[in-house]
């Protein structure tokens, strides 16, 4: 679900999977942002991979209000 925000446009692409932006940190999971947050923390995995799902619908819902 990578896409390309308007002020992204001139800035090198790099491609976040949801995987990649977990991690573990004393027995929490945590997911990094490509705004450069970490939110978290979660119990699990599973929990974290939601969160990031419900976080992209998120700021998919914003971008469109400001559109």
């Amino acid at each position: 679900m990578p896409g390309t925000r308007a002020e992204d446009t001139d800035a090198p692409k790099t491609i976040y999977r949801s995987s990649d932006r977990i991690v573990r940190e004393n027995g929490k999971f945590y997911f990094d942002t490509r705004e450069g947050t970490q939110e978290g923390p979660f119990e699990s995995r599973e929990a974290a991979e939601r969160e990031i799902a419900a976080y992209i619908r998120r700021m998919l819902q914003l971008t469109k209000v400001a559109s």
